[in-house]
């Protein structure tokens, strides 16, 4: 079992620049930055092609996927359930109390309570028990007894985070706080027992979980940053 689940935040949108909470079906589309981003994964993706490629439904992810799939020539897929953690009630917001409030239910999930709900939202049981099937069926697919290629997921930055940890056993405190920048990857490799995290955007192992200045803090993330990574 020596194939990697690569798990591909999207390329920078123009909801990211414009610090949206865009979690809706289709949401928005890249920026002129988030298609270069997307062709410098597809490029370095394919100095070792991998054996699938799929993505959520989400324009912005079936987009960055696109560009892999020109550079490597496997197939698209695009799969149910791998969308965004859904905002509710805060959609297209941009202001610091609806982040604030986005955040705190992410790290209240991080904390090891699922059942925290967004507003109109999504609790954390709600992505585990969508995005789970769908990451155990591409094992099953392509990682179990195959031929040891990659499986590559281009997905979101909420979604990813909290998906990786359960699945992986990375501390809670350490996935809330670290921030994945657009197209940074986070990879696990299956496992007798699991998923080990073997790469979590520019960390290795060991994972520290000591918490860091909280990213959603204006003093912390700066103007430019996005509450969805």
């Amino acid at each position: 079992m020596s194939g990697r689940l690569i798990l591909v935040r999207h390329g920078q949108t123009e909801a990211n620049v414009e610090r949206r909470l865009d979690t809706r079906l289709p949401g928005a589309r890249l920026t002129e930055l988030g298609r270069t981003q997307a062709q410098s994964l597809g490029s370095r993706l394919a100095l070792r092609p991998p054996t699938a490629l799929v993505s959520s439904q989400a324009l912005r992810a079936r987009e960055t996927a696109g560009f892999v799939e020109t550079e490597s020539g496997i197939t698209l897929q695009v799969r149910e359930g791998l969308h965004e953690a859904q905002a509710g009630e805060l959609e297209d917001r941009s202001d610091l109390e609806s982040h604030r409030m986005f955040a705190k239910v992410f790290h209240t999930w991080h904390t090891g309570d699922l059942s925290a709900r967004i507003p109109g939202g999504e609790s954390g049981h709600d992505i585990v028990e969508r995005y789970v099937p769908v990451i155990d069926a591409l094992r099953g697919e392509y990682l179990d007894g195959g031929a040891g290629g990659d499986v590559v997921v281009v997905s979101h930055g909420a979604a990813i985070r909290l998906v990786a940890a359960y699945l992986s056993g990375v501390p809670g405190a350490f996935a809330a706080d670290r921030h994945l920048e657009n197209t940074s990857t986070v990879e696990l490799v299956p496992t007798d027992i699991g998923w080990q995290c073997v790469r979590w955007g520019a960390y290795d192992p060991p994972f520290d979980a000591t918490p860091q200045q909280p990213w959603f803090e204006p003093e912390a993330a700066g103007a430019t940053d996005d509450p969805m990574g």
